[in-house]
């Protein structure tokens, strides 16, 4: 904490310095969203480059003196947070002055900036994000405040803590993770007995594009268990860019890689050729929407997918076909297909990719 307190220190030291000169202070940020500051790397996915372009929050300014004035805020917040030992969350940060902030996306993006700037993880900024994910199976761990969490014993699934980093004694005999896209299928297998049918597994679901936590969690889970990590998602632009998440990280949170992503992710399914595979009648696919085809497009063109010749394949077969699919088109099979065959057959004869 006495380093987050000089970081932040430092950066008003530098204000006060421009005022006492009598100049505008100035705030510098990396561009977080510029691909031309993001390099890939096989062992960490996509990590800023060291000498990244910035761009300058400066007070002057009608278009950046508001944000530069949040920033200074919510820095203030942040110092007294970590002084006191306390946490909040982002949205509680937003609810402290909705009409000074005006919306919760404006508090996110200042978090993340400031996060970028220090060079220091935001929860080490005693910030924390809203959990949304789920997860259930073959795991117990005690969280920060002692309370010991079994999600072994429980037909319902449990919240992914919302301190992840304060979490330990974490034991497993899990033989593998799966990471389901959607909330639904989750529930499914979770009803379906899925976790303890075919061997011991922790399944967990970010519910759509994972927060944080979610990935923070699917993190720890690889550091402390090493074990098999699959994926299941839709068969289209949207599933396979979630899978990407968890797998490379994301363009935004690149100056976090480190923490976050686990390059060993392998997509287990659904592939655009187990579609082909299981005769899936043509009338159970979705045409592509136009939104589909440019997101297709530019995954294509990641510097990630061209080291995956496989996957490079399979993306190919969606273009060709033009046609989605989502992870319930195998009830058209048949209702429990996806648990008692789909599943257990890719896991038994390694149909993963």
């Amino acid at each position: 904490s006495s380093e987050v307190l000089e970081a932040i220190e430092n950066v008003i030291q530098g204000v006060l310095q421009s005022l006492a000169q009598k100049k505008a202070p100035v705030l510098t940020v990396a561009n977080r969203t510029d691909w031309r500051n993001i390099e890939f790397k096989d062992s960490v996915g996509l990590q800023m480059i060291p000498g990244c372009t910035t761009k300058q929050i400066r007070s002057d300014c009608p278009q950046s003196a508001r944000r530069f004035a949040l920033m200074l805020k919510i820095l203030s917040m942040i110092y007294k947070m970590v002084q006191s030992n306390t946490y909040a969350t982002k949205r509680d940060i937003y609810y402290s002055d909705t009409l000074l902030f005006g919306s919760q996306s404006v508090v996110d993006q200042i978090i993340n900036d400031i996060s970028c700037m220090l060079k220091i993880p935001r929860r080490s900024l005693h910030v924390l994000s809203t959990t949304k994910g789920f997860v259930a199976g073959n795991l117990s761990y005690t969280e920060e405040d002692g309370t010991k969490v079994n999600c072994t014993c429980s037909a319902t699934a449990v919240t992914v803590p919302s301190n992840v980093q304060g979490i330990k004694n974490l034991t497993s005999h899990a033989k593998f993770i799966l990471i389901v896209e959607k909330d639904a299928t989750f529930q499914r297998l979770l009803d379906d007995d899925f976790f303890n049918k075919v061997s011991p597994c922790i399944m967990i679901t970010g519910r759509g594009i994972p927060d944080l936590n979610t990935r923070l969690l699917v993190r720890k889970l690889w550091d402390s268990f090493k074990i098999p990590i699959f994926t299941l998602m839709d068969a289209d632009p949207h599933g396979v860019e979630i899978m990407c998440v968890y797998k490379y990280g994301s363009v935004s949170m690149s100056f976090e890689a480190h923490h976050l992503t686990v390059p060993s992710v392998k997509w287990l399914g659904l592939l655009p050729s187990d579609l082909e595979r299981l005769n899936i009648c043509k009338d159970a696919l979705i045409p592509f929407t136009k939104q589909d085809e440019n997101k297709l497009a530019s995954i294509q063109k990641r510097p990630y997918i061209a080291c995956q010749p496989l996957w490079k394949k399979e993306l190919e077969i969606m273009a060709a076909s033009k046609l989605k699919a989502e992870i319930q088109v195998l009830t058209s099979v048949s209702a429990d297909y996806l648990s008692r065959v789909y599943l257990p057959n890719k896991l038994q004869f390694g149909g993963w990719l």
